[in-house]
């Protein structure tokens, strides 16, 4: 599936942009080896493509400018006395939190839990099932300990004018009042941002970072700094599941609180719980679900894929794909309620009535047309404050809220032939402003269906309307 966070995002990149907003959406994909890198950039980039997301920028950290900027961050936390050598014993996978015996990595796909390797319950190797070894080795650990006052400060102003998701917000605040601990920031790999040279002994060992969000807008811009030193000027959003939000509320943030640089900081998280499936969880490993490449042979259109994944977007709470769920919403939902609307007005004025040319409709007014101009209004307002504090779904009910008021209005009016003929002046009127409610839902339901959107602008012959409060 294209995962719900980066359609989230790509969602509120796209109104950001509609209503006039100075945006940068960045994309990031973690590399290992060059060939297999190489292999699933492209099949990603290929996904992302087809679904329709509006990256500025797709990157990736295998770069001069990652390794560039991550060493020079490294070396400020460790001028300014935030890292600490220690030695550690490591191997090579049931938590102890929680139990889950299927732990694949640093975290529990379970219970959320950041894990040491020594933690594990159970743990045995991928390629043959054997119990791993163990080897002393030296990493060089992030104090987040020393850092914890400041991080706290951060997050207590960030979280509350930010605004930030209510998942998010607990999360990050269990951390802070259980105390930080250091954090290895360094890894024993073959694949990945090197240490600086200056540090003897560490040749064989890679940097771990969030970084590639600075090294990416570094590739795609010389005028980086702009968007990453300009705290005062720049709102950083960022979009996740709930089981990536202490990497990007408290270690990301605490890498460049420790620099004592005006990095721009977390404005906004939107976290997101668990979407499932039929039941049970998404995992493409074990081959549960239904994922981008998958839903690209579908043959569907990928702004119905789109519109289903951000109507049952897990915004407040986990949610459900389910394959019932999915035709259901695109027969009622857009169909028989968006797709009614549309089609009815559009084929009115392309009848013989009216030639395919939309009327004076400013002839005629009654008391009942301005309630309804009022009731969308009210209805607009809604739909932008709901998107400017990045409620997604809340936003998307709300188009199909304008929508349904829409084919309201019209019943209400009695639009038909008979209309026309004994009432022609309140049949142009009644035109008039549905096909300007048309040409507005097309602008709402941009950022969710792109391109669907495009084409009822196409059949109106007009441009985009930008996203404007009334």
């Amino acid at each position: 599936m294209c995962r719900t966070s980066i359609l989230s995002a790509d969602t509120f990149a796209r109104y950001s942009r509609a209503r006039g907003f100075n945006s940068l959406y960045i994309g990031v994909e973690n590399c290992t080896p060059q060939e297999l890198c190489d292999r699933y950039y492209a099949i990603h980039a290929a996904v992302y493509k087809w679904f329709n997301i509006s990256f500025d920028i797709f990157g990736r950290t295998t770069t001069p400018l990652q390794t560039e900027i991550t060493q020079d961050i490294f070396l400020k936390l460790k001028d300014n006395g935030f890292l600490e050598e220690r030695m550690t014993t490591q191997l090579c996978c049931e938590c102890p939190d929680c139990g889950y015996v299927n732990v694949r990595g640093d975290q529990c796909d379970l219970c959320g839990k950041l894990l040491e390797f020594l933690e594990l319950i159970r743990p045995r190797c991928k390629v043959d099932g054997s119990v791993p070894i163990t080897k002393e080795t030296k990493h060089i650990f992030l104090e987040l300990d020393k850092l914890q006052p400041e991080v706290e400060a951060f997050f207590q102003e960030s979280a509350a004018k930010g605004e930030w998701s209510s998942n998010g917000t607990s999360i990050t605040a269990a951390w802070l009042k259980e105390g930080l601990q250091s954090r290895s920031i360094t890894r024993d790999l073959k694949w990945g941002t090197p240490m600086p040279t200056s540090l003897e002994g560490y040749e064989e060992k890679l940097i771990y970072s969030c970084i590639g969000y600075v090294s990416i807008t570094a590739n795609y811009t010389d005028q980086w700094e702009k968007w990453w030193r300009s705290r005062d000027d720049v709102q950083l959003y960022q979009f996740m599941g709930k089981d990536n939000v202490v990497y990007h509320s408290i270690i990301f943030p605490a890498t460049k609180i420790g620099t004592h640089e005006p990095w721009t900081k977390l404005h906004h998280l939107s976290t997101t719980d668990y979407l499932t499936y039929e039941g049970g969880k998404f995992s493409k490993s074990r081959g549960i679900g239904v994922f981008g490449d998958s839903a690209r042979e579908t043959e569907v259109p990928s702004d119905i894929w789109r519109f289903y994944l951000l109507y049952c977007r897990p915004e407040t709470g986990d949610s459900e794909f389910t394959w019932d769920g999915f035709i259901s919403a695109n027969n009622n939902l857009l169909l028989k309620n968006l797709g009614n609307f549309v089609s009815r007005v559009v084929k009115f004025i392309n009848s013989r009535h009216f030639n395919n040319v939309v009327p004076d409709w400013t002839q005629y007014g009654e008391s009942f047309f301005d309630a309804f101009k009022a009731d969308i209004n009210q209805l607009l307002a809604q739909y932008i404050q709901e998107l400017d504090g990045v409620k997604l779904r809340a936003g998307l009910l709300t188009v199909l809220q304008i929508s349904q008021r829409g084919n309201g209005f019209l019943q209400a009016s009695k639009l038909d032939n008979s209309l026309y003929e004994t009432q022609p002046a309140k049949c142009a009127a009644v035109i008039g402003l549905a096909i300007n409610l048309v040409h507005l839902l097309a602008s709402l339901i941009s950022p969710y269906m792109p391109t669907t959107a495009a084409a009822i602008n196409s059949q109106l012959r007009a441009n985009a309307l930008p996203i404007l409060e009334e």
